[in-house]
């Protein structure tokens, strides 16, 4: 059981992942990176053991993991209230930067240019992400079994499986494993989390884009490529209220900006239906994520209390922890393609070891470099 919260731990919450939101470019790998290095490397707010356990019980449900792991790290630190603090703060400024753009694409039919400032950015966000995962490696490789574990989950994972089936694999895996090793005791699942299947919504078109969005909230498992194919499938093809190059266009604002890709449902809201389709669309496609933790919490701290659920647990995060590192390898290959953006992760990498700078100065610098880069270029 988490500690509870000291009194004005909710403003600090609140404050944090603010923070968080505002520089945590790179997907839910960085993301995750950034928040292990604030709340468990400098404030040691949880220990590395109980972040891995959150990380691995958020990938059990679905919705955007990187803000499901930010909500419930709010509970642990100041319960309800640090829950909503938390995925409200990391939510919120990604929110706003698209609303700006949505509505700077609307007016000039085109986006602001940011492939400077991503140019320089992502580098320094390979390099958070290789440090994070260092700093997990000896909480969730325990044991020879799961190195094993691990290093198939991610060779899956560059073969092109399905992140959801590593993810269960690695669960199942590992307490089939104990399983085998016990034969003669019971085990018991988890939960099995119902999957909502909303029929077409009816009414105004506020409601049925509030209605859609809620939909994929609640049902969407994986990456950003699964989240193109439901928003393709109902805004393109069923609804047709968007273009191919509008759906493009916002998929790609969604992962330019900082915080979750999910706030590419606030550029399509806004394209659809300005400032109030950007608000409705935002809460719908992020709500489901506030239940359902709201339901983990009933459970994540009694996973470590059987031996089964334990060893599913590890198997999990050791999935989750290969994952991370494929999404790290494959970002690195497309971002560090010259000797400056080798420059930049390696030496965000030396100072990030050496020293216990925030996480939002190696971002900073990074977008110097990229937009200095571009103009002299």
């Amino acid at each position: 059981m988490s500690e509870q919260p000291s009194p004005g731990s909710v403003r600090e919450v609140a404050l944090l992942f603010l923070k968080l939101g505002t520089i945590a470019f790179g997907g839910p790998a960085a993301h995750t990176a950034m928040m292990r290095d604030e709340l468990v490397r400098r404030r040691g707010w949880v220990t590395d053991q109980r972040f891995v356990d959150l990380m691995g019980a958020t990938n059990l449900v679905p919705g955007p993991n990187s803000t499901e792991l930010a909500i419930h790290l709010g509970y642990d630190r100041a319960r309800w209230r640090g829950l909503l603090a938390a995925g409200i703060c990391f939510i919120l400024p990604a929110a706003l930067i698209v609303t700006a753009l949505a509505w700077a694409y609307v007016t000039y039919g085109e986006t602001p240019a940011v492939e400077g400032i991503l140019y320089g950015v992502v580098p320094a966000v390979i390099a958070i992400i290789v440090h994070a995962l260092f700093g997990l490696l000896r909480t969730v490789v325990k044991n020879v079994w799961l190195g094993l574990l691990a290093a198939a989950a991610l060779a899956a994972y560059l073969l092109g499986v399905n992140e959801l089936l590593v993810l269960a694999a690695g669960g199942l895996l590992a307490g089939g494993v104990l399983l085998a090793r016990h034969a003669g005791r019971g085990a018991h699942g988890l939960v099995a989390v119902p999957l909502l299947g909303l029929g077409d919504p009816t009414g105004g078109q506020l409601t049925q884009l509030f209605l859609t969005m809620l939909k994929i909230g609640a049902v969407l498992y994986g990456s950003g490529y699964v989240l193109l194919a439901f928003l393709r499938g109902d805004f393109v093809d069923r609804l047709g209220w968007l273009t191919e190059q509008q759906l493009i266009d916002a998929v790609s604002i969604g992962q330019v900006t900082p915080g979750p890709v999910f706030t590419t449902a606030t550029f399509i809201g806004y394209v659809i239906a300005g400032p109030a389709g950007a608000f409705l669309a935002t809460v719908a496609i992020f709500l489901p994520s506030f239940v359902f933790v709201g339901l983990l919490t009933k459970i994540t701290d009694r996973l470590r209390s059987s031996d089964w659920t334990s060893a599913l647990l590890d198997g999990v995060n050791a999935a989750a922890f290969a994952l991370m590192a494929g999404v790290s390898y494959q970002l690195g290959r497309t971002a560090i393609v010259d000797p400056l953006t080798v420059a930049i992760a390696l030496a965000t990498l030396v100072l990030l070891w050496r020293t216990r700078l925030n996480n939002a100065w190696y971002i900073a610098a990074g977008a110097l470099i990229g937009l200095a880069h571009t103009l002299l270029t």
